[in-house]
């Protein structure tokens, strides 16, 4: 009995920092007898503000599937074809090629596409490549599959674009795959068709599959329109990774896609679709009748409801970039152009008492009620991750104890 412990209960867990975990420490430091509010700038979900909410549309097509009794039961493994299909042909929109529904498996949120795609990659001795800073979800299943990580750098002061320089002195023979993030999380860049067309170039000099994680997809708002990675499908085979959860304000829901963006089918052989659709049949998917709402959420959704969280998040964007600047102890490199997060650099030689990122945070959460991401967690020491997907005032006010915290431990003689 011993031995059959020591085997299976004394696994060590991958030590990866997450960010509902980190948040979670957070939210336990606060001061309950502050009777100020809680302000979160810490996670993606902006239904946690009344002006960010979904559109009328969607909810009555989940309600609609609800009260049809028809969407009770199991799916099929990789999704309702209906849903499945509406997903290829909202995506085909802005491709130079057709998508067909066998392309699209849906997923329980983009998490689970994530957790899919890297193990039906995953093999002895294999390495993934992951930006840095990144989404650290990667970081935690990649360990979980035994994944080598390789990190390569973003440039902030280049748009946070990719070190295509640094990407092919990483890459071998057991490079399974590099991953990009855009628009980006956590900096919220956008790049660039050329830079892409870079990316895609590179990986195919290195024999290496693009995940493209879009999860933030069409929410851009600065001078760079979005552009799928699936665009240059012909040049490096691409796994699009997506989901309803930000474009509609619908994270609960957990409806996501995993995606082959693979017209040559240089990836797409019978034994890879077999692997991942027999992978599918461990995971199952999202709830029926969500899949079910799919094809009337996409088709009959109006460009007012988009373009309005964009003005918002351009709106709120702008409020966190201005009111930074007022905040001599930290900076930002890059002003954000999409996504709802921006990533700042903090200058600990302006500050006493306070000895790195996490301590900052902490401390923040303590004092000032105000929850913001350690830098730590994306991969980025003593820097720090703000969203802004917040209601304005509550945007504002957040910021302005942000900026009280930081004159209160600043450094007196340098000024903070």
């Amino acid at each position: 009995m011993e031995d059959w412990k020591k085997q299976n209960l004394d696994i060590e867990t991958p030590n990866n920092i997450t960010i509902k975990g980190i948040i979670g420490l957070l939210m336990g430091n606060t001061d309950c007898n502050d009777n100020r509010k809680v302000i979160s700038l810490g996670i993606g979900d902006p239904t946690a503000y009344s002006c960010f909410h979904t559109t009328a549309v969607a909810q009555e097509a989940v309600v609609e599937s609800l009260r049809s009794t028809k969407f009770n039961g199991y799916s099929p493994t990789a999704g309702l074809p209906p849903a499945r299909k509406a997903i290829a042909e909202y995506l085909s929109r802005d491709l130079p090629y057709k998508l067909s529904l066998e392309d699209v498996y849906l997923t329980a949120g983009c998490t689970q596409a994530i957790e899919i795609t890297l193990s039906i990659l995953a093999r002895p001795g294999a390495n993934i490549l992951l930006p840095r800073p990144g989404f650290p979800i990667y970081g935690l299943c990649a360990a979980f599959r035994q994944l080598e990580i390789r990190h390569y750098d973003l440039v902030p002061d280049k748009g946070w674009e990719v070190d295509l320089e640094a990407v092919e002195t990483l890459v071998d023979h057991k490079t399974v795959a590099m991953v990009i993030i855009n628009p980006g999380n956590p900096c919220g860049n956008v790049y660039t068709y050329q830079h892409l067309k870079k990316i895609a170039e590179t990986a195919k000099k290195l024999g290496v599959v693009v995940i493209a994680d879009e999860v933030y997809g069409h929410l851009a708002f600065g001078a760079n329109s979005f552009v799928p990675m699936g665009v240059f499908g012909s040049i490096a085979p691409v796994i699009t990774l997506g989901s309803l959860s930000k474009r509609w304000l619908v994270p609960g829901w957990r409806l996501g896609w995993l995606v082959m963006n693979d017209p040559d089918g240089s990836l797409k052989s019978p034994k890879f679709v077999e692997r991942l659709s027999k992978y599918c049949d461990i995971c199952g998917g999202p709830a029926t009748f969500i899949q079910a709402a799919v094809p009337t959420i996409i088709e009959q959704t109006q460009e007012v409801f988009f373009r309005k969280t964009i003005n918002l998040l351009k709106q709120t964007s702008d409020i966190c970039f201005e009111k930074i600047k007022e905040i001599h102890c930290i900076s930002c490199p890059y002003k954000p152009e999409g996504s709802m997060a921006i990533m700042v650099k903090l200058n600990l030689s302006l500050l006493e008492d306070i000895t790195s990122d996490i301590d900052f945070c902490f401390k923040l959460a303590k004092e000032e009620l105000v929850i913001i991401l350690p830098g730590l967690a994306v991969g980025l020491k003593n820097w720090l991750r703000i969203t802004f997907a917040v209601e304005p005032s509550s945007l504002e006010e957040g910021l302005e104890r942000l900026k009280s915290f930081c004159q209160r431990h600043s450094n007196l003689q340098n000024g903070c």
